[in-house]
């Protein structure tokens, strides 16, 4: 799951306590820990934790602890690394909680699974930022200035502030070294502790710019790489936020078209043209008065733009967003609102499950940032309507978000071309909102060296596991016998 986090658009996110720090005497220390593997999570489940330098370029320095899960297969060819994506997604939770849905049974049962907490994430020495009650505020709340207007950037860069602050403080020095390149450095610390001599890798959308990342670094150690749901590392943040949303837009117009067409209990009665400026003005009045739900909380814009998105990020979660526009219709936010928790990580008592938002912009803001002058903010905010004139408003005023980040952009490889790594296999979706499959044909074709591309006719975020047997068969040849079809395939 790629998910950007604007101003006004929230994105995923738990919450999280701070973890120490230690250090190491020597270097080779590091690559040469054994894991503590021990039995956790259920029958066949290990876990273990490893020391990784806070800082890649200061290896005997301090350390954070890099928490790993493994479920073990009897006569196993080897360990398969996943990333879900994010970032800030717990790769540990991942495994523990979805391990029979991972891939085909022929996999699970090739591969000894092994996942992990990238830095700054849930049990990997977190990112920490607010409480539960200030986070609410952050994600939740709406304040009386009209959107997008002066006082509206003024009052959010100071709740910006609030959030910085409160990460630095309660973080620490990792919080400078939460980057996609040092996460990638961890990927070959993972891979010498788990005594592979070449890292197979599973990973999805934002986990494949983490693999890109590691096969630019480590080209001579790629065993078997699948990418799915990719992104071009090449596309400047600006435009990635186009990208997406335009990505968004596609399949808000697809879940209509699909309503009126094809659903006796589509909410809206009229024409795609009239469905569509139904939704609009919904987004418009959200502005102007909050909707009240079966809870004591209310639906605001911020949180009916967040359920929104997340009921578009999958064709199975449409039944959802339809019957959250019938229940708004009757002024009743409810579902709407269960839909941003979902995408929150929010539990029914108010706390959050991890800390996915506090390390979805800690990475974000380290590895890119738009720029927040008043210019560059107004020609962005031109082509975020351009994009999408219905879900372009609330894309607005993004690089707010990164504007007060302490730390400055971590460096990045030259090129992202892996050169000399073995063949990698991309795998992108027709329909996919989030990571748009012109990035999965850019990364195939254009940069990686080797790249092989896969393409599944569909709707939803990535395609392995959820789309269908030709998407399956190709994959697992792959992975499991090195098989590479004689051509690419369209699923």
């Amino acid at each position: 799951m790629m998910k950007k986090i604007g101003a006004a658009l929230a994105s995923l996110f738990l919450l999280v306590a701070a973890a120490g720090c230690s250090s190491v005497a020597k270097a080779e220390d590091i690559f040469n820990q054994t894991p503590n593997w021990a039995a956790c999570e259920g029958d066949g489940f290990q876990c273990a934790t490893v020391k990784a330098p806070i800082d890649w370029d200061k290896p005997e320095g301090k350390t954070f602890d890099l928490s790993l899960i493994r479920k073990v297969t009897d006569k196993a060819i080897g360990s398969l690394v996943l990333n879900p994506g994010g970032p800030g997604g717990s790769g540990y939770d991942f495994l523990a909680n979805n391990w029979a849905d991972i891939g085909t049974e022929e996999l699970r049962s090739a591969y000894t699974y092994v996942s992990f907490d990238p830095r700054g994430v849930s049990r990997s020495s977190k990112v920490t930022c607010l409480n539960s009650k200030d986070t609410d505020h952050l994600l939740y709340d709406s304040n009386d200035a009209e959107w997008g207007s002066a006082k509206d950037l003024k009052l959010q860069r100071t709740e910006l502030k609030k959030f910085v602050d409160a990460c630095k403080k309660n973080t620490g020095e990792l919080l400078g070294n939460v980057d996609t390149v040092s996460a990638a450095k961890d990927l070959e610390l993972i891979r010498t502790v788990l005594g592979e001599s070449k890292l197979n890798y599973l990973g999805f959308s934002y986990g494949t710019f983490l693999g890109t990342t590691y096969a630019s670094l480590f080209p001579e150690k790629v065993g078997r790489f699948v990418l799915d749901g990719a992104i071009d590392p090449r596309v400047p943040d600006e435009q990635q936020s186009i990208n997406q949303l335009a990505g968004f837009d596609l399949a808000l117009n697809n879940y209509l078209k699909d309503c009126v067409d094809n659903n006796i209990d589509c909410p809206f009665k009229g024409s795609f043209s009239s469905a569509k400026a139904e939704v609009k003005q919904f987004l418009l009045d959200m502005e102007q008065k909050d909707m009240s739900t079966s809870t004591d909380r209310k639906l605001t814009i911020s949180s009916a733009t967040t359920g929104l998105i997340m009921a578009l990020y999958s064709d199975t979660y449409w039944q959802y967003l339809t019957q959250a526009f019938t229940e708004a219709k009757s002024g009743d936010g409810t579902t709407f609102l269960r839909l941003a928790d979902f995408y929150n990580d929010r539990q029914d008592d108010g706390s959050y499950q991890g800390n996915s938002l506090e390390a979805n912009i800690a990475v974000n803001c380290l590895d890119s940032r738009s720029s927040s002058k008043p210019e560059a903010m107004a020609a962005q905010n031109a082509k975020l309507l351009a994009a999408s004139p219905i879900l372009g408003r609330y894309w607005q005023n993004g690089a707010l978000t990164c504007e007060q980040w302490p730390y400055p952009v971590a460096e990045h490889p030259e090129s992202y071309s892996a050169k000399g790594a073995p063949t990698i296999l991309v795998v992108g979706t027709t329909g996919d909102p989030a990571t748009p499959y012109e990035q999965s044909v850019a990364l195939a074709h254009e940069v990686l060296s080797d790249g092989f591309l896969i393409t599944f006719e569909g709707e939803g975020h990535t395609a392995y596991g959820r789309s269908n047997e030709c998407v399956s068969s190709a994959v697992d040849d792959f992975l499991i016998r090195g098989k590479i079809p004689n051509k690419e395939p369209v699923c």
